[in-house]
């Protein structure tokens, strides 16, 4: 058990300790300091003290890493339907599953989510919990949290995979923090050590996508990780796998509720979703103003695609945020993706490098973008984009 100490002979009173405390648990008592009960031991205290009147014994909380099994994927869904990033969780998991000789489970969590099951029944899932109520409908995050952290610590999966979206990076924190475990955000690399120790590999990119890490977490369950949408590759249907279903009703009170929703309001993203896309063109600087973001618009109707851009223009405030591509934005893996303009730095390509034709089009040759591109056009994209878009049947403007 960890423990942390005042030494009374030596504290001066400065109060140092008292200022770096994140929780504010020491407290000025007479000429001396003490530290409260709700101390998480994170050693700040500890390393301001000029005068080493702090001692702290930190131990690790042990547990039995032999008593979790199982790899879970929680499936997203939107108005009872469930999200395609969910089918990618699934192929991970199942790789992971099979690894480990582990069932694979699915957290199904909503309202009317039953409409779902028969497609569902058609994957290589071993277990479908299915935990619905009204009060589910809309995602929340206490309910979320309260049902989940239940769930678990009944139940003790060894990983847990939550798609890194936005609900998925507002919950999975949560969770891992009432567990009191690790947790492995936007990773794009998962594989088990090839050891003994079914630790999970989990790999991200760091420190603005300069490099790769790997992160493990040796000493606690579950493992979670979320994991960047347009990554892994769909858990493809076929075995006529019988899943077994679960259905949990969850005891719920709207005197737990923290959050209330009134309404939603949906933005506007003008036409293709950009992560479902087949077919996206990018803007990036070299269009010289927001204005001419219109040959991205028409190139890209004029192919059936989706329009995207780089940080740069989204900073720069051409275009909206949620046509981002990149390490900040969305990662795509489209079967074309025509980078306009774009110079390609590696924050970039972290979103659009696994697509499966990529044609860059920049007046630079040296621009980083042709180290990934599959067809390299050195041009100014203000003399090509027109003639392109005409040869297509356009307008030339």
């Amino acid at each position: 058990m960890s423990r942390i100490e005042i030494l009374k002979e030596k504290c001066t009173g400065c109060r140092k300790c008292i200022s770096v405390c994140p929780v504010s648990a020491i407290h000025k008592e007479g000429k001396k300091v003490s530290i409260a009960s709700n101390c998480t031991f994170c050693g700040l205290c500890v390393q301001v003290c000029p005068d080493q009147a702090i001692r702290m014994e930190k131990k690790e909380k042990e547990i039995d890493l032999s008593a979790w099994r199982g790899v879970w994927v929680l499936a997203e869904q939107k108005d009872g339907q469930v999200s395609p990033v969910t089918y990618e969780l699934l192929g991970a998991g199942r790789n992971l599953a099979d690894d480990l000789r582990e069932k694979l489970t699915l957290v199904l969590v909503g309202e009317k989510l039953d409409r779902n099951l028969n497609s569902l029944e058609n994957y290589y899932i071993d277990r479908i919990y299915l935990i619905e109520s009204p009060l589910l409908k809309q995602y929340n995050t206490s309910f979320y949290t309260q049902i989940l952290v239940d769930l678990v610590r009944k139940e003790y999966p060894e990983i847990i995979l939550i798609a890194a979206t936005a609900l998925g990076r507002d919950l999975a924190p949560r969770i891992a923090t009432r567990l009191q475990t690790g947790l492995t955000a936007d990773c794009t690399g998962l594989r088990i050590d090839d050891g003994h120790s079914r630790n999970l590999i989990q790999v991200r990119p760091a420190f603005g996508g300069n490099i790769m890490a790997t992160i493990i977490c040796p000493h606690h369950r579950p493992q979670i990780a979320t994991v960047r949408p347009k990554v892994m590759t769909k858990l493809p249907p076929g075995g006529g796998n019988q899943a077994e279903i679960i259905r949990i009703n969850p005891s719920l009170s709207l005197a737990d509720r923290l959050i209330e929703i009134t309404g939603l309001i949906k933005e506007d993203a003008g036409g293709v979703d950009l992560q479902e896309a087949e077919i996206i063109v990018s803007g990036g600087r070299g269009l010289g103003k927001a204005e001419n973001f219109s040959l991205i618009r028409q190139l890209a109707d004029l192919l059936g695609g989706a329009v995207g851009a780089s940080r740069a223009v989204v900073d720069a405030g051409w275009i909206p945020s949620y046509h981002q591509v990149g390490q900040t934005g969305k990662t795509v893996q489209p079967r074309l993706y025509i980078a306009c303009g774009i110079s390609g730095a590696v924050q970039h390509q972290v979103g659009m490098r696994a697509s499966e034709v990529i044609v860059a089009i920049n007046k630079d040759p040296e621009a980083p973008i042709f180290n990934v591109a599959t067809y390299g056009i050195v041009e100014d994209l203000h003399h090509f984009l027109p003639v392109l878009i005409e040869r297509l049947g356009g307008e030339r403007k």
